[in-house]
């Protein structure tokens, strides 16, 4: 719910999100909790739909948002991601829809289990039959809470693919976790942001090779293991 440019960080999430044409609808999954109302709010104030769920069994919170959606495919994208590319997203639907006509099923294709792109880019996509099998098996506490661990770790069960970016690019931080990571974003945003527009992974990476000192600005930061 923090600012950036006059918006929060949930609406630049949600309107990159929809900047991808593929895309039918988008459902923030938030918690029952009364501290997310605002999250709620906010969500109702752009337009989307909103699912409140469990706060801590993620996975659950998924599934059911998306049996409640009738989804078919499911884009796992996190709020915590304001430079997030719908051109990645694009391509990586196209790869997905490639795969389930071969007439996989259980499919998932990642850009995260195998990282070359910047963390804060991330997309996890699935269909649903991979995302209820999933729900049903997992019993860890870290695979109820991060949603995808049980299908990466049951490749016996799951079709898992990966999608990589021609370039390494996986030493950037382009996430939202710490405050060194909102200066980083921010100094992002006041450079290259403008109304209506969306700004790209690649014009991004331009600014950081022409100023590679605001790279400094969040590069201690390290992230934490799910396990």
């Amino acid at each position: 719910m923090l600012a950036l440019c006059g918006k929060s960080v949930l609406s630049h999430v949600v309107g990159r999100v929809q900047a991808c044409e593929a895309i039918d609808k988008v459902v923030v999954a938030t918690t029952k909790s009364t501290r997310d109302q605002g999250i709620v709010a906010e969500a109702i104030n752009l337009g989307v739909g909103v699912y409140c769920g469990s706060e801590n069994d993620v996975l659950g919170r998924y599934y059911e948002a998306a049996k409640k959606n009738e989804a078919e495919i499911v884009v796992r994208v996190t709020a915590d991601c304001p430079l997030f590319d719908p051109e990645v997203l694009s391509r990586m639907l196209c790869e997905f829809n490639r795969i389930l006509l071969t007439g996989s099923s259980k499919a998932c294709l990642s850009n995260t289990r195998i990282r070359t792109y910047p963390r804060g880019l991330d997309i996890e996509i699935f269909d649903f039959s991979a995302l209820e099998l999933a729900h049903k098996e997992a019993e860890l506490g870290f695979e109820r809470e991060h949603v995808t661990p049980y299908m990466y770790q049951h490749p016996d069960k799951f079709l898992l693919h990966d999608f990589k970016s021609d370039e390494d690019l996986s030493a950037y931080r382009w996430t939202l976790d710490t405050p060194e990571d909102l200066d980083f974003i921010a100094a992002i945003y006041s450079e290259l942001y403008k109304e209506g527009q969306i700004v790209s992974a690649e014009e991004v990476l331009c600014l950081l090779r022409a100023k590679p000192e605001l790279c400094e600005l969040n590069a201690h930061v390290r992230q934490k293991n799910i396990k």
